[in-house]
């Protein structure tokens, strides 16, 4: 293919210097025309200027940055989204290293089918860290549930997928009022399915996430997973006039016994003990968020106020 489309790449970094600049590396190795892609970096408040590490790559790839103060990674996604010029969007994290192929793999696709949006395979880049090998099972394993037809995808997590600008903003992009990395990707899919457009998983376009992850970051992910997951199941009710509803207890045991079905051993024992602290932690910030929104009510409080006690950890560690 000669004329292939154009692409925006956007890559929202809160306080992850050396993080961006590995993406930012791989960005620029990718297998695709230099003069076919740009990168915007949008500096969602970062403590330290990143401004250095974007002069580093100015030279390798057409890069745009953008700085807002601290809101969220939904709110630095659109506005990296304002700013872009590509007729296609992709997604991915400054703690994500894109394979070489990837955005080649993305164009593809959406060069034939523009009206789907395309999600690729993420895998565990931190094979030894046990707390970032547990999440990666959890997302493996909803991919499982929620992709086993390619042709007929439900989820994708934001740091790797791609569509066409057009139908991002009809769609009305992220909700802004999602603040943390949790939960705004899962509404962000259910709007477009919502909207009647179709998703499609492609796992030969692959993104490395390297989260390192300790007791209490490990910990703190999967209790915002939790509120995410109440706020998203709220503002999906709201959205189509029902009560909340969450899975099955057969989805949740199906998760937890994931690791036994994907390894063997004690390996998988332990893993499998992790999955259900994921579930504990995720059913502590879910009744959290709950309790949350009963004081907003009764306080008439936006939701954004009560945010900010617990940091963002997808934007820190």
């Amino acid at each position: 293919m000669t004329n292939l489309p154009t692409f925006s790449i956007i890559v929202p970094t809160y306080n992850r210097p050396l993080q961006l600049w590995r993406c930012l590396q791989a960005l620029s190795e990718s297998k695709y025309p230099a003069d076919r892609f740009e990168v915007v970096v949008v500096d969602d408040g970062s403590a330290m200027s990143l401004q250095p590490i974007i002069a580093a790559f100015r030279t390798k790839m057409a890069i745009q940055f953008v700085t807002q103060p601290n809101k969220g990674p939904a709110a630095a996604r659109n506005t990296g989204a304002r700013v872009a010029n590509g007729r296609f969007l992709a997604f991915t994290d400054d703690d994500c290293v894109p394979h070489p192929a990837w955005l080649r793999q993305l164009a593809l696709f959406l060069d034939d089918h523009p009206e789907k949006m395309v999600g690729g395979y993420t895998k565990n880049g931190l094979p030894h860290n046990s707390f970032s090998l547990t999440s990666q099972l959890l997302i493996d394993f909803l991919y499982v549930y929620y992709n086993r037809v390619e042709s007929r995808a439900r989820f994708f997590t934001s740091n790797n997928f791609a569509l066409a600008a057009s139908h991002y903003w009809r769609v009305g992009g992220f909700d802004e009022t999602l603040p943390l990395a949790a939960g705004e990707d899962r509404e962000f899919c259910d709007r477009w399915q919502q909207h009647g457009l179709g998703m499609v998983y492609l796992p030969q376009a692959v993104v490395e996430h390297e989260h390192h992850l300790r007791p209490y970051s490990f910990w703190r992910q999967h209790f915002n997973y939790g509120r995410g997951a109440w706020l998203f199941h709220r503002i999906r009710s709201l959205r189509a006039h029902e009560t909340v509803r969450l899975e099955s207890p057969g989805f949740y045991l199906r998760l937890v016994g994931y690791p036994l079905l994907v390894g063997k051993g004690r390996r998988a024992l332990r893993l499998t003990a992790m999955l259900i602290g994921t579930q504990a932690a995720n059913a502590a910030g879910f009744l959290y968020e709950r309790f949350a929104a009963r004081r907003r009510a009764k306080k008439k409080l936006p939701r954004r106020e009560l945010y900010r006690p617990i940091e963002n950890v997808s934007n820190t560690d």
